[in-house]
């Protein structure tokens, strides 16, 4: 494929984030896998997101990682919040750096989603066959007792000092990534979780400071900011991530995530994800139609209007798609999630695409040896590829 520029690709030049300097925009996006044991990054982890570093992401997110033992969504759920679980970190972040890639953590909470089912034993609230599995459930806490549906657990509603405790439980994770030694650090603020359970009408019924109109509802989400940023040390870039829109009538709106963008740009936020949904089912629900860059509008609206810089995801899954958005100014970073599940090595197979790396130099030196003698002879390997079994 010809690159969609006779120049260098934006998808493929570094971008200056405070002190890190990604080696190009393509970002991880954080996906949980459920599969620690007691918080703890172990080597299922590291061999997970290693592939995305050897594959040439920029930037690679691990997954949400619990800021309260309460706040996993999942008993398999990694953790931030005991100083045990640094060391896991540290061994993967090590790692990834070692590979050229940039490293990020997110931090969440999961509110009232919290105390739920892996995905594959059902996604919704822990019953009789997990506890017999050993996964017993917990009390989920949330702005309201309103659970995410029928069937769910009703959680305990925060008082004011529970609130702060929490608050100060994410000051808390953040001290430890710094000595985890990431270098991007990204509160959890969509997808229903206890952030954005706090900023949305559908979910937030409280009537005190903490409720009712937008500086109500969006005081959690600020204070949670004020805390991190003094931790997080100033060299090192704060993303935020949002759901842009609740798609549900009567919920959080495009307008209201303009207004909390600046708000947090205030605070000290130099990126804001720009995802959407999960107010209500599952994490990414949204009812807004999926299409291929459905949220994008809402990256150049807030990178627009808040003058922030944006990150932005949701089935972008084509380099010169990726490219487009760059180009045109809607974002400035892509992240991708399930398509680097598919192929952990989107970005380098991007860069071709893109001509952005003809000679395998952004490859691994072990790889792109063997890569430009693979090339020499492509046409057999192309001829192999074109067979049908038929034709065999």
């Amino acid at each position: 494929m010809k690159p969609v520029s006779t120049q260098k690709p934006l998808l493929f030049t570094p971008i200056e984030l405070r002190g890190a300097r990604p080696r190009n925009r393509v970002v991880i996006s954080p996906m949980c896998t459920y599969s620690a044991r007691d918080g703890v990054p172990d080597d299922w982890h590291l061999t997970h997101l290693a592939k995305f570093a050897t594959g040439g992401a920029g930037t690679i997110f691990i997954e949400a990682s619990a800021v309260e033992e309460r706040g996993r969504i999942t008993h398999g759920d990694v953790g931030i919040y005991d100083d045990a679980q640094i060391a896991g970190h540290k061994r993967i972040v090590d790692f990834l750096k070692a590979q050229g890639a940039v490293t990020a953590i997110q931090l969440a909470h999961g509110g009232r989603k919290a105390s739920m089912q892996r995905p594959w034993f059902g996604n919704g609230p822990m019953g009789a066959e997990d506890v017999a599995r050993g996964d017993t459930p917990w009390q989920p806490v949330g702005a309201s007792p309103v659970p995410v549906d029928e069937g769910w657990r009703v959680p305990h509603e925060l008082s004011a000092g529970e609130i702060q405790d929490v608050v100060a439980a994410w000051a808390a994770a953040a001290r430890r990534a710094v000595r985890a030694g990431y270098d991007i650090l990204e509160i959890h603020g969509a997808h229903g979780y206890l952030i954005q359970s706090f900023l949305s009408p559908i979910a937030n019924k409280r009537t005190d400071a903490y409720g009712g109109a937008l500086n109500g509802r969006m005081r959690l989400a600020l204070e949670v900011t004020e805390a991190v940023r003094p931790e997080w040390p100033d060299d090192r870039p704060l993303f935020f991530r949002v759901s842009s829109v609740d798609g549900i009538d009567g919920g959080w709106t495009l307008d209201e995530t303009v207004a909390l963008a600046t708000a947090l740009k205030a605070r000290g936020v130099d990126v804001i994800d720009c995802s959407s949904g999960g107010i209500a089912g599952s994490a990414t629900a949204a009812r807004v139609k999926r299409q291929p860059g459905f949220q994008v509008p809402f990256a150049e609206r807030v990178r627009r209007d808040a003058g922030l810089m944006t990150q932005a995801v949701g089935l972008i899954t084509d380099p010169h798609q990726a490219e487009e958005i760059l180009q045109a100014g809607q974002a400035d970073l892509i992240a991708i999630g399930r398509e680097a599940l598919y192929n952990p090595n989107w970005p380098h197979h991007a860069a071709a695409a893109l001509g952005a790396d003809p000679e395998f130099a952004d490859w691994p030196t072990q790889y792109g040896w063997w890569l430009t003698r693979r090339a020499r002879t492509s046409v057999f390997y192309g001829a192999a590829e074109e067979r049908t079994p038929a034709a065999e």
